[in-house]
């Protein structure tokens, strides 16, 4: 799960709904909570969608709900502008007198506000709003307000009562100004030899034909209003309103980028990685520590993911041939398991509910493991949920979604069951373990429960912290002995392991090794055992997202790392239970921060 996921999926919402924090060593210095109170403001200011997602856009804030973030050239850095401009203020914050988690907390902040600065830097690309990365393309396949505001307004924008509707198109009236504003940066970012490579712009010319064509009283954008108006029971011609909109002005706009975008199709390279850009080489360097949170050069990075690849690539082969599967490269033959017919659910209901079954008796004994390895555990319940068979399509494979601290909302895990040949029974554990138990649904529902987390520093997150303590999540699954019975389901973790390092090698290679979009497939292919298309995906998103993917095995090895070093330190004094305690109380943090917590915990001192 990604902070798009996590901000997302409701939890943020819990933020700001109080509650008990845990029961853990607080906080003995004052912290600059009015500082964190100010920059938050400004970023809620700054993003009306974010205040909308956190369940902020009511009272004081009500005019918020009927803004969308503006994405003008002034506005590139969306939530990251207050932090740039809060970098010197956060700098000069005493942090001595600070207790553990203040000073982690002021930490975070001071590295966020950094990261603004780096980012500002570059005199283009900008930090779409959709997920908050900084990306070097205002308009690809994945980045852009054509791709996020349709998908904010129908499952973040709440429709209630008359006023949320009349919110809800104002909204979506200020969408085709928005669109303009991508083409404007697109257009003049271009000037600067900034052009997305073909196949980008082929991809995301796809979506912006499919979202023009997409009119009339059948558009999604006008359904989502009209359907939630008549289940709210609020009374009006909204439908008419929005396909006004909808068939009119930004019909208009999509025209007008789609012929900005043809435009500039003819003058793209084929080259994938941001390299061939000015300042490529800097600007991915820029992402790569934005995501992974370390001081790793793209050099570096690239190394340790052919050094993963090749070490995780023996473990899975070793493990095969103990199971009599020894023909083929390692890919081959775990394309040839993924196919095996002892290993599949039938692709019927009854097989679907075998497969959910399997997800819930998986949980149920983590349930039972997980106090011998945690003293903290999370409250917030846990369900298994099927993604609605009507946007299975266009879905991802499972993501989690955390629940609200009083307990009215539970948290979930999805997984997508359009077709159960994508779950091979030995592939399936690793993955409810790491969105589900205790992977995802643990960290975040224990950081989300305590109420003295600074809401400023659960908003900010950390894609290599949170994924990082994911693949943790199954590495310690594997070691709480949920394969003693089925070693093939330790193939499945491995599998998942080995697709993260090779998304290091490609990601690197791509960007500053000058790999071309083919390499990159034919690499994810040969070595993870992907599909052609699966592996295509995923080349693509990383050309649009430069640095992103390295931030989950880079994030796992560090969780590792730290506690190898603590018990070196330590020796009979390490507990587990202590270093599980020691980095999730608190909260995300970059992974630097994450670093010094650890130890000053490991050298006895508390944290907090």
């Amino acid at each position: 799960m990604d902070r798009r996921q996590f901000l997302q999926s409701g939890a943020a919402l819990a933020l700001l709904a109080g509650g008990t924090g845990r029961a853990m060593a607080q906080a003995t210095g004052p912290a600059p909570r009015a500082q964190y109170d100010a920059i938050l403001e400004k970023i809620l200011a700054a993003s009306p969608q974010m205040a909308t997602t956190l369940g902020l856009d009511s009272g004081a804030h009500a005019p918020l709900k009927s803004r969308l973030d503006s994405r003008d050239r002034a506005h590139r850095l969306n939530l990251y502008q207050p932090l740039l401009e809060a970098q010197a203020a956060l700098a000069a914050a005493p942090r001595d007198g600070l207790g553990g988690r203040d000073r982690a907390w002021l930490d975070t902040a001071r590295w966020n506000a950094d990261a603004a600065a780096r980012i500002a830097a570059f005199p283009y690309g900008v930090v779409d709003n959709g997920y908050n990365y900084p990306c070097p393309y205002a308009v690809s396949q994945l980045t852009g307000a054509y791709v996020s505001v349709p998908d904010f307004l129908h499952a973040q924008h709440v429709i209630a009562n008359r006023d949320d509707c009349e919110a809800y198109l104002a909204r979506l009236a200020s969408l085709p100004g928005l669109v303009d504003q991508d083409t404007a940066t697109t257009i003049a970012d271009a000037g600067r030899g900034v052009v997305p490579p073909g196949f980008v712009i082929d991809r995301a010319l796809v979506q912006l034909n499919a979202l023009r064509a997409d009119r009339g009283e059948n558009a999604g954008l006008v359904r989502s209003l009209a359907a939630r108006a008549v289940t709210a029971a609020v009374p009006g011609e909204w439908q008419a309103q929005a396909v006004a909109i909808v068939d009119g002005p930004l019909a208009a706009a999509l025209t007008r980028q789609i012929e900005a975008m043809t435009s500039l199709r003819a003058r793209a390279a084929a080259m994938a990685g941001v390299g061939r850009l000015p300042q490529g080489a800097a600007y991915y360097a820029m992402c790569l520590r934005f995501h992974t949170t370390t001081e790793m050069s793209p050099a570096a990075a690239h190394k340790v993911g052919l050094a993963q690849v090749a070490e995780i690539s023996a473990r899975a082969d070793a493990l095969m041939r103990a199971q009599g599967h020894a023909g083929g490269s390692v890919a081959q033959r775990i394309t040839a398991l993924g196919k095996q017919p002892d290993q599949l659910w039938p692709n019927t209901d009854a097989g679907r509910a075998a497969l959910l079954g399997d997800i819930e008796a998986r949980l149920a004994d983590m349930r039972r493991r997980l106090p011998a390895y945690f003293d903290t555990l999370p409250r917030t319940p846990l369900e298994v949920r099927r993604i609605p068979p009507a946007i299975e399509l266009g879905a991802p494979g499972a993501y989690s979604q955390s629940g609200s601290i009083d307990g009215k909302r539970p948290g979930a895990i999805y997984f997508n069951l359009h077709d159960t040949a994508n779950w091979p029974k030995w592939l399936l554990p690793s993955t409810v373990y790491h969105e589900g138990l205790p992977g995802h649904h643990l960290q975040g529902s224990i950081a989300n429960e305590d109420a003295g987390i600074p809401t400023l520093i659960k908003l900010l997150g950390s894609a290599a912290y949170n994924e990082g303590w994911a693949l943790y999540a199954e590495q310690l699954a594997d070691e709480m002995g949920v394969y003693a019975d089925f070693p093939l389901g330790r193939l499945g973790m491995l599998q998942a392991s080995l697709f993260r390092a090779c998304r290091i090698v490609v990601d690197t290679g791509m960007h500053a090794l000058g790999w071309s979009r083919e390499q990159a497939i034919a690499y994810m292919i040969d070595n993870a055992g992907e599909t052609q298309d699966d592996a295509r995906r995923e080349v693509e998103r990383y050309c649009a997202w430069p640095g992103q993917a390295c931030a989950y095995k880079i994030g796992h090895l560090e969780f590792a790392r730290q506690r190898e070093q603590a018990k070196r330190r330590m020796g009979g004094r390490f507990n587990l239970k202590g270093f599980h305690d020691a980095v999730l109380l608190g909260g995300a943090m970059p992974l630097s921060v994450m670093a010094t917590v650890v130890d000053e915990w490991s050298r006895g001192g508390r944290r907090g």
